[in-house]
């Protein structure tokens, strides 16, 4: 073969690749289809304030929460009883108190149950997404068995930003001595990060702060019902709504954290031991980090019993489930109005909050779209919890 017969082999091969990648991008961005998707089941409705997260305890205990974005809330935690949310774990903590930051919830983002039967919830203290109230930033626990505070861990400033937002936490309680935490940081104005606690000590530390990974996609321009969605304010022009690292999730071994910005259609995965390390320093900790690929835009992130990935898909009212290196969606129905938080339970469904969070008015100029009822919903994974 002729050196020039060579070279038009090699450019054709070299479009043949290009037309391929760029193929498998776009069914990246795409629902994949699935030969039968799970039915999609309504457990709860609310008719009041927008919840965001949920979470099912073993013995089948559900609680949602509800942060301070506008809807004054009559609380920022709940249980769901009987189709009915009651303040949970009562009224009182849930009257915030400036004079008392750290003992009273202020406005709640995420609620986990772990597996030493107690209630996390995770306070950003950041009503309206403001700087957070000084030393009200904090992790509770709450005793299940008997519905009472036994621990409060307040974040100090050198983890807790006047920018920070914090989004969604998971626990490995078989690291030190009584469990580990990992938070992500949303923040929409300053750097995104992951946060490990040591539970026992309280002790705190950014990691992966303003990493590339932990930030928003600067291509990143979501679609949601048709339409951009972009902040638009009554008062002023559009501008891109940039939400940095929001879902999270711990593989079932608790070797390895997977996280995505909110403002991302990617996927990352960090071994958890560097990043709990605090010798590793943050370049060798940044390029630990691998890119697991085009995922579909999520705000909620989980794992099963089994290591497969869930997502939602907030762009085509979709939950997505990462198995055997493959997406597939895995039901996809009008009701999933933004996916939120997504909660496994040991029943074998995966639950959700349905909560229309991108027609709120922030981001309509000022005039809000949400139809109530916002929606609990569950579809079967035959799996439990990681």
């Amino acid at each position: 073969m002729t050196r020039r017969s060579l070279l038009r082999t090699a450019l054709r091969a070299s479009a043949i690749t290009l037309v391929a990648t760029a193929a498998i991008g776009a069914l990246a961005r795409r629902p994949s289809p699935s030969p039968s998707p799970s039915p999609v089941e309504r457990i709860a409705t609310f008719g009041d304030a927008m919840p965001t997260g949920v979470t099912v305890a073993a013995n089948g205990r559900i609680f949602v929460n509800y942060p301070q974005w506008g809807d004054n809330p009559r609380f920022t935690v709940g249980e769901l009883k009987n189709g009915v949310v009651t303040a949970y774990p009562d009224q009182a903590i849930n009257q915030a108190d400036s004079a008392r930051p750290g003992e009273t919830l202020i406005s709640v983002q995420s609620v986990v149950a772990d597996s030493a039967n107690r209630l996390w919830i995770l306070d950003t203290a950041a009503p309206n997404f403001a700087a957070p109230i000084a030393g009200g930033a904090k992790l509770v626990a709450v005793d299940l068995a008997r519905n009472r505070v036994v621990q409060t861990i307040v974040l100090g400033p050198d983890v807790v930003l006047p920018t920070t937002y914090l989004n969604d936490v998971r626990f490995d309680l078989r690291q030190g001595i009584a469990g580990v935490a990992y938070i992500t940081d949303s923040s929409v104005t300053g750097p995104g990060a992951i946060i490990v606690v040591d539970l026992a000590s309280g002790a705190a530390v950014r990691r992966l702060s303003g990493d590339a990974t932990t930030m928003p996609d600067p291509a990143f321009a979501p679609v949601v019902e048709g339409k951009p969605v972009m902040t638009r304010p009554a008062d002023g022009p559009a501008k891109p709504w940039k939400v940095a690292a929001d879902g999270i999730a711990l593989s079932p071994d608790g070797a390895t954290l997977y996280y995505s910005p909110l403002s991302s259609r990617h996927l990352y995965a960090v071994p958890t031991a560097l990043l709990r390390d605090p010798v590793v320093d943050p370049a060798k900790l940044s390029a630990a980090v691998c890119d697991l690929g085009l995922k579909g835009a999520s705000d909620g992130l989980a794992v099963d019993s089994r290591g497969r990935i869930y997502g939602g898909d907030y762009e085509h009212n979709a939950i997505r489930r990462l198995a055997d290196g493959k997406w597939e969606t895995i039901a996809q129905d009008r009701r999933i109005l933004w996916p939120d938080t997504l909660s496994i339970g040991t029943d074998g469904y995966l639950y959700f909050t349905a909560n229309q969070l991108h027609r709120q008015p922030g981001f309509h100029k000022g005039k809000d779209l949400r139809r109530k009822p916002y929606e609990l919903l569950r579809i079967k994974i035959d799996a439990g919890p990681a």
